[in-house]
């Protein structure tokens, strides 16, 4: 990867730019989570979708019950079987989400200039002028002129499947409202969403506490997203139920920002949770236009400088219903991989999509090409200046360990952990190579294992599992009779299987060098190794 590593600061010939991609391993640093759903839950598309590039699966709970993602998660664990590859597991809330109820699913036409009603009696049926809603509250809430975005799967941004609205009156529970573009909407469920309207309900709902503590447990997730996030306090809460529940005590949480009451306790979220998800599309409502860039850039950065996994959404909405995305769309995943996001997440387009694999391989092909116009020297002179002097133990090993890499043009650093958080750290510093994490999984076994892939049942290593959303962190599972801080001739045995493993997938080959970072006895090593025939 470091050879086909330039800037576009520097001087290129154009031409290079029509050169074929050479084919890798791995088709990007930068992770994929697709989002499961009726076009994505076969067997075969889940395979299909893995061998793409998605490295995390999201199971969205705002729609659908517990037995239906559970067939799904099923047909993932035996797609990951199949294909020989990684997949956590992400469990996304419902949280204080309002919606409109469409019982009959029949198409709802809104006329440009109408009036419609929203009202919280749901045993009403929903028409064109009649729009159920799911919270008794709104008319509290909102007054005239407040504008309210209505959509299937939150507004994707078509005019023709969402609506804007703008509140005209007030009527007891009811809010009247005057339709500012034509639209249809179709389905069984639309998301309401109230800009800049704080809603009274809370983070957490009950039907998210019931669904963590039975579905949640049953299939040990590893990433809790947590929707609506407003403050540090919502993360607090979320971390008292997983460690009540003990079997989820070491699942992460990634804070969901999508209201302007998240955006501005960002600092606090930040430092509560384990990683930050950009929830574009409703923060999209909320913010200007002219504002949501600088959003994305600001809190990119704040994540990257405290290490934590970034992952934006809302990326390629078009090929929802199209095979290729819009000019503008290939453009903005290449920004968010520029930014220095970890993690790019899809959510119609592979859940209700008609090209959900074609989404994932093409999202990985723009941040692949991303990913080599990345100004790696100045990204990590940044955070070398923002962690400061004297940096930590572990900082300072990360650090030097993508140092050396990047002076010697090592193929891949290998790191040794049992926890996975030197691994993050190096991945912090945004190497321009792979980081190839052995972890140290808690099985009994009586004979070396050593493999990319496995089910959930046999791979039960949280850590090897949620470094699959860091960016150019990919986990290999190591023996656990050979620890991180052995100092016997075990550690050439593990190493040897590790060396042999990359050249089976082709990340090293004869005379490569390589940056190994490993524990011996109280002291971490960095060593540098070049490769033999």
């Amino acid at each position: 990867m470091h050879s086909n590593h330039l800037l576009l600061e520097e001087p290129i010939r154009m031409a290079t730019i029509l050169e074929p991609s050479k084919a890798s391993f791995f088709p990007a640093m930068t992770k994929i989570v697709g989002t499961l759903g009726p076009s994505s839950r076969s067997v075969e598309v889940i395979s299909a979708c893995l061998n793409a590039g998605m490295s995390v699966a999201r199971f969205d709970f705002s729609w659908r019950d517990a037995e239906y993602h559970q067939e799904t998660l099923e047909n993932l664990g035996a797609a990951v079987k199949s294909s020989g590859k990684l997949c956590a597991i992400m469990l996304d809330t419902v949280g204080p989400e309002l919606q409109v109820v469409n019982k009959s699913e029949k198409p709802i036409t809104l006329k440009l200039d109408d009036k419609v009603t929203l009202t919280p009696d749901q045993d009403q049926e929903a028409s064109s002028e009649l729009l159920p809603i799911n919270f008794g509250g709104l008319a509290k809430v909102v007054k005239k002129r407040d504008t309210i975005f209505v959509g299937h799967y939150l507004f994707t941004g078509s005019e023709t499947t969402s609506v804007w609205l703008e509140v005209d009156e007030v009527k007891g529970d009811d809010v009247v409202c005057v339709i500012k573009n034509s639209a249809t909407l179709a389905g069984s469920l639309f998301t309401l969403h109230a800009s800049q309207i704080q809603i009274d309900l809370p983070t957490l709902s009950e039907k998210d506490k019931m669904v963590i503590s039975t579905w949640g447990v049953q299939n040990k997730i590893n990433f809790l997203s947590l929707s609506y996030t407003r403050d540090a306090e919502d993360i607090r809460q979320a971390r008292e139920l997983l460690n009540k529940l003990g079997d989820l005590s070491q699942t992460q949480i990634f804070a969901k920002i999508e209201t302007v009451e998240g955006l501005i306790h960002f600092d606090e979220i930040l430092q509560a949770a384990d990683g930050i998800i950009l929830s574009r599309g409703n923060l999209g409502i909320d913010l200007p236009p002219e504002k949501v860039f600088l959003f994305q850039k600001s809190a990119i950065y704040k994540c990257n400088m405290a290490g934590k996994p970034a992952v934006v959404t809302r990326v390629v909405d078009s090929m929802t219903d199209n095979l290729r995305p819009t000019r503008a769309e290939a453009t903005d995943v290449a920004n968010a991989v520029l930014d220095g996001c970890d993690a790019i997440l899809l959510g119609a387009e592979t859940l209700r999509g008609k090209y959900p694999i074609e989404a994932i391989t093409t999202v990985g092909k723009i941040c692949s090409e991303s990913e080599k116009v990345f100004n790696q020297d100045q990204y990590f002179k940044t955070t070398v200046k923002f962690v400061g002097e004297p940096m930590t133990h572990l900082e300072s090993i990360a650090s030097s360990a993508v140092r050396a890499a990047i002076k010697v043009k090592a193929s891949v650093i290998i790191c040794f952990t049992s926890s996975g958080r030197a691994a993050r750290l190096i991945a912090k510093y945004r190497p321009t190579m792979p980081v190839l994490s052995v972890v140290i999984p808690r099985l009994k076994t009586n004979q070396l294992k050593w493999s990319f892939s496995g089910a959930f049942e046999s791979f039960p290593d949280f850590q090897a599992r949620q470094s699959l959303i860091v960016r150019g962190l990919f986990p290999l599972l190591a023996d656990p009779r050979h620890p991180a801080e052995s100092t016997n001739s075990t550690d050439e045995l593990v190493l040897k299987v590790a060396l042999d493993h990359g050249k089976a997938v082709g990340v090293i080959k004869s005379h490569d060098r390589v940056v190994i970072c490993q524990k011996v006895g109280d002291a971490s090593v960095v060593k540098i190794i070049e490769l033999e025939d």
